[in-house]
């Protein structure tokens, strides 16, 4: 038995820099990880293998519809499967050990096992208890699925399976149109795969801006995915070779069946928190089955925090980074802080997605006064060079003081390009200070900027 200032259980994303930080602010720290590697869902069955699998099917997407358009003449590349694989492993090994390094320089003891609280101050891993003054729960999040539709991780799948099928597979049905469905989808269409997007709304990505859901639907149909919209599935039947999706549509209850060789359920994650025995130690939770927390990370047990999927949020990597951080930092006696205004989202497709702050559905609900500076890339030198001139930047700024409300991105380098935003809305700029700012000839950036002189003046490019 082992005493410490904190054990952390969990070492996805919020758990391994919750560790890591603790440990940098003078805590004697351990972290609780059954898994045979550091870094939770995120590095080794999510957001790091699937953008291997993108980056390398838009590789091959670019070969096949681009290359020649810019003198690159010679036979398309085959896909060799189990080598794209081995690269996706690959990609995940070195992170992995990246972490593991970390923990030895950093002094953070790995527990390995599964963990659970017999009682406050104590982590029992294995038949081993440890007493911490501490505990963070960042147990992180699970697939969730359907009532009729049973996972087996071979035909029907979630991210997981979908991450490491035996095949490419001639036809697959994703269920949900959300960030997971629509990058999976994307990856297996551009390999060739017949996907079909069954969604239960009328529209992709929920949550997102309606003007990015419309043309962002539209650019995935024109890449080659089918789209059901406003489509209830009643079961998944599994047969030897194949499954039959059922489904009803809402519009007139009619009932349909899709055939599939692979059926990935991408209907969003449920926080997991099994084992932990949380109702004994009368740790709080809310009706959805997430731990309840105050503005200090604290649970309703002193000396236990929780943070990232455990809890209330979005489900993202980097929000669960931000608040495993501000955790450490209030055991260590310091303010920890969140900005839950200003967290970016991304969607890792071609082109991207990102968006940050408010929508404009939600600022005419809340009877805000706004202004919307938007500008496309097809203005956009750069862009138009790389064939990446669809899509948009949005910018929303406030009527009267013009202060930074929210950023919606579609188009080349999103997921970059969001975060000049953030930092302007962190600091509370106005559209104006990023008009007035220079931006580098030829950049995708400038359509940030264009998009800020919308909000004015007008754009110049436009």
């Amino acid at each position: 038995m082992a005493n410490y200032d904190v054990i952390v259980i969990g070492s996805g994303p919020g758990g391994y820099v919750a560790a890591i930080r603790c440990a940098q602010l003078g805590l004697k720290t351990a972290c609780v990880e059954g898994r045979e590697t550091l870094g939770g869902t995120c590095l080794n069955v999510g957001c790091i293998p699937s953008k291997a699998l993108l980056h390398a099917s838009h590789q091959l997407h670019e070969a096949e519809h681009n290359f020649a358009k810019m003198g690159l003449k010679g036979k398309s590349p085959s896909v060799d499967w189990k080598q794209m694989l081995s690269y996706k492993d690959d990609v995940i090994g070195q992170n992995t050990k990246g972490i593991e390094f970390l923990f030895k320089k950093n002094k953070i003891d790995w527990l390995k096992g599964w963990g659970s609280i017999p009682e406050k101050g104590k982590v029992k891993v294995g038949d081993e208890v440890h007493e911490a003054k501490n505990i963070i729960i960042a147990t992180g999040s699970e697939a969730s699925s359907l009532p009729g539709v049973e996972v087996d991780e071979k035909t029907v799948v979630t991210s997981t399976g979908a991450l490491d099928l035996p095949k490419i597979p001639k036809k697959m049905v994703v269920i949900g149109a959300g960030v997971i469905g629509l990058e999976l989808g994307s990856v297996y269409t551009r390999l060739g795969t017949e996907v079909t997007v069954v969604e239960f709304l009328d529209h992709v990505t929920p949550g997102m801006d309606s003007e990015v859901q419309k043309q962002f639907q539209r650019l995935l149909r024109k890449q080659g995915l089918d789209f059901i919209m406003g489509a209830a599935v009643q079961s998944v039947e599994t047969l030897k070779t194949k499954a039959k999706v059922n489904y009803k549509l809402r519009k007139d209850d009619s009932e349909h069946t899709l055939d599939a060789d692979v059926v990935l359920v991408a209907t969003g994650r449920k926080s997991y928190t099994d084992g932990l025995g949380l109702d004994a130690l009368g740790v709080k939770l809310s009706d959805r089955g997430q731990i309840v927390i105050d503005e200090g990370w604290h649970t309703s047990v002193e000396g236990i925090y929780a943070i990232g999927d455990a809890v209330a949020g979005p489900m993202l990597a980097h929000k669960a980074e931000d608040e495993g951080m501000a955790a450490a930092e209030v055991i260590a006696g310091k303010h920890g802080h969140v900005n839950y205004d200003v967290i970016p989202s991304v969607i890792y497709t071609h082109p991207e997605v990102a968006a940050v702050g408010k929508t404009e559905g939600q600022l005419k609900e809340a009877g805000r006064a706004y202004k919307v500076g938007k500008f496309s890339f097809m203005g956009n030198g750069r862009a138009k060079a790389n064939f990446a001139g669809d899509g948009f930047v949005k910018l929303l700024a406030d009527k009267e003081t013009d202060r930074v409300l929210g950023a919606h991105i579609i188009g080349p380098a999103a997921g970059e390009l969001i975060h000049e935003i953030c930092v302007a809305m962190e600091f509370g700029a106005a559209a104006e200070d990023i008009a007035l700012t220079c931006h580098a000839h030829p950049t995708y950036s400038e359509a940030v900027r264009e998009a800020a002189l919308a909000c004015g003046d007008g754009p110049i490019h436009s």
